[in-house]
């Protein structure tokens, strides 16, 4: 796990120096920082040793002959048996790490060879004789890769931040901070400025010496809604338990000690009760809320901890320690994401970095296997119900009753809302406005100047965002949505960012493509049918898991923002960050519409003021680091 950095010049010439941007990935890779230059390219790389922590793995690395040079950020898990089949075809091997095979296989297969790839990555590969750059993304956007292009260069980073060395006009894209208004995350390949895009999932982009670029997507989804698995429900529940287990163990190859996230719920304990059959002295990590019981979920995770006799530690974090971490969290940002989950991610990945290198994680399950609470909204919208007209009637009564996060009451009420709410919808539109906090047009009314012309072109990439959710489609049309949209763009970048920030890596084994893959081949009654959501995960795996997991309500990662607010987080609201004369000097918002906001905020029918608050916050920090002068 590492980060790379790297600039290409179409025309032989200057070389850059890529000693500032390496500095900028030191949490990414803080053991060992090198750099290749030659007079078409510049190539860096700051590594964290996970396998073959000796000198021989680092990075840029060359194969024997000198021709070919590789910097990788990731794992390939299944590097042990394409080691073999390469030896077995002639390929000579120096040292025992992931990378090597990954360059060799290059070599021998091309970019074919990523189809045999078991793992996440992005990487670039030189060829000093053609003079050619290849670069690509593993299949499910794990790991990130950003892009900048102009005339002279192309260079591309783990992280934003690698980039902002270069000199190149830095310029906010409007229609980026629109959408990032409603979703509180930017979804790819566009990015906060305009000069720099996302390399999508499952994509890789060839770049040759003569200036031609070839992107291409060497991966999609096989969904295909009209044919499905002919499996019996209980054939497909072993055949997914076989993938989990195999998929687990694979990710617990590493040459550092190696943990897991547990949160309680179903998906890491998952993972857990997998990993615990190949690794009995798993160590698992959880964290609480000492200071708002609502949010904390430990008591679940401490029952699997139990049952599996893992060594378990729970990190109860208190508003204090919270607000110590603030700063260095939103400093972490080098481009406005505004999931207050991250916060305790980034807590527990700092913790947990202490006693592990290596965190198994959760991830995905909610994704594959329609386990969001908008999912089971998605599947009662569609059956026509009495309840339906009763709740499409009531809209207007329903927006009365309080509303907030910070009470299972409120929250009702809140969602019962946005229900309604959704019912008055097309499908497409409506998967937005669950995936949101705040209408387009409740975007373009806090935006100074914000026209006709932007919201033209605002609405032209929703609706491309969107356009796997067809009007009469199937359910899962929802759950490729979330997984070109939500999965790489909020929970993988938060994940990923989260635990960087504290040099640690962290493994997602449920997002094993042949996982993905299998989900997306299930019927969807398999995954729900109307009265629970990752139904086939749950009925899998119910027999070893404890049974108060399965009857639990749902509830999400979250943090008790609303609280924060109103104590330690006031002061940045109303004397810094959303004072009205900051907001009016820095001339992007509108006054009115934030100090309406912020009243919404601190009355007591705040609704998702406490997310818009946020994502301002996140938005004012960064942009008074990289742009108030």
């Amino acid at each position: 796990m590492c980060g790379i950095v790297g600039i290409y010049r179409f025309k032989t010439g200057n070389v850059h120096d890529l000693g500032e941007s390496l500095q900028a990935l030191s949490k990414r890779g803080p053991d060992h920082h090198e750099q290749f230059k030659d007079a078409r390219v510049s190539l860096g790389h700051a590594r964290l040793s996970i396998i073959d922590t000796s000198n021989a793995a680092s990075q840029p690395m060359r194969d024997a002959s000198g021709r070919y040079l590789i910097i990788f950020n990731g794992e390939i898990y299944n590097y042990k048996s394409l080691k073999e089949d390469l030896a077995g075809k002639g390929m000579i091997f120096h040292n025992d790490s992931d990378t090597e095979v990954l360059l060799q296989g290059f070599i021998h297969y091309g970019k074919s060879f990523l189809e045999k790839l078991i793992g996440f990555f992005a990487f670039a590969i030189y060829d000093s004789r053609e003079e050619s750059l290849f670069i690509a993304r593993d299949r499910m956007g794990i790991k990130p890769l950003l892009i900048f292009q102009n005339e002279e260069m192309i260079a591309f980073g783990s992280e934003m931040k690698a980039l902002f060395p270069l000199p190149f006009p830095k310029e906010i894209d409007l229609i980026s901070l629109h959408q990032y208004l409603q979703l509180n995350y930017i979804a790819g390949p566009a990015t906060i400025l305009k000069q720099v895009r996302k390399l999508l999932p499952g994509h890789s982009l060839s770049i040759d010496k003569h200036g031609a670029l070839i992107e291409e997507a060497y991966y999609e989804v096989p969904y295909d809604a009209n044919h499905r698995s002919a499996l019996s429900y209980e054939d497909a529940q072993q055949t997914l338990r076989d993938l989990i287990d195999e998929s687990v163990k694979l990710r617990l190859v590493a040459d550092v000690p190696l943990g897991a996230f547990l949160s309680g719920g179903i998906d890491s304990s998952v993972v857990v009760s997998n990993a615990v059959k190949y690794k009995p002295d798993l160590h698992t990590f959880s964290i609480g809320f000492a200071d708002a019981p609502y949010f904390d979920e430990t008591y679940y995770a401490n029952l699997v901890a139990k049952k599996f006799n893992t060594q378990h530690t729970v990190f109860s974090l208190s508003n204090d320690e919270m607000f110590a971490n603030l700063h260095d969290i939103l400093d972490y940002f080098d481009e406005p994401f505004a999931d207050s989950s991250a916060i305790a991610v980034y807590i527990l990945s700092q913790k947990t970095r202490k006693e592990v290198t290596v965190s198994l994680s959760g991830d995905g399950g909610d994704e594959l296997f329609a386990g969001y609470n908008k999912h089971n909204a998605e599947f009662r919208s569609r059956s026509g119900s009495l309840f339906n007209l009763l709740v499409k009637t009531g809209a207007p009564l329903w927006s009365l009753f309080p509303q907030s996060r910070s009470s299972s009451l409120f929250n009702r009420f809140r969602q019962l809302n946005r229900y309604a709410d959704g019912l008055k919808m097309n499908a497409a539109d409506r998967y937005w406005r669950w995936c949101s906090f705040i209408t387009p047009a409740q975007a373009s009314s806090m935006l100074l100047g914000f026209g006709n012309t932007q919201n033209a072109e605002a609405e032209k990439r929703r609706k491309a965002i969107i356009e796997v959710v067809k009007e009469e489609g199937a359910f899962d049309d929802i759950l490729l949505a979330d997984v070109q949209l939500v999965l790489p763009n909020d929970m993988l970048t938060k994940v990923d960012l989260m635990s960087m920030a504290n040099s640690l890596e962290v493994r997602v084994p449920l997002l094993d493509h042949r996982i993905v893959n299998f989900a997306f081949s299930l019927p969807t009654a398999y995954k729900n049918d109307g009265k629970q959501g990752k139904r086939i995960l749950k009925d899998a795996f119910r027999s070893q898991l404890p049974e108060e997991l399965f009857s639990r309500p749902k509830h999400g990662f979250e943090v008790p923002l609303l609280q924060w607010f109103k104590t330690g987080l006031r002061s940045m609201i109303e004397d810094d960050l959303l004072k009205d004369s900051f907001i009016e000097e820095q001339g992007i918002f509108d006054v009115t519409a934030i100090a309406d906001i912020k009243r919404r905020l601190f009355s007591n029918n705040p609704g998702d003021a406490h997310a818009q608050v946020w994502g301002l916050l996140v938005f004012q920090y960064w942009w008074k680091k990289y742009f108030k002068r």
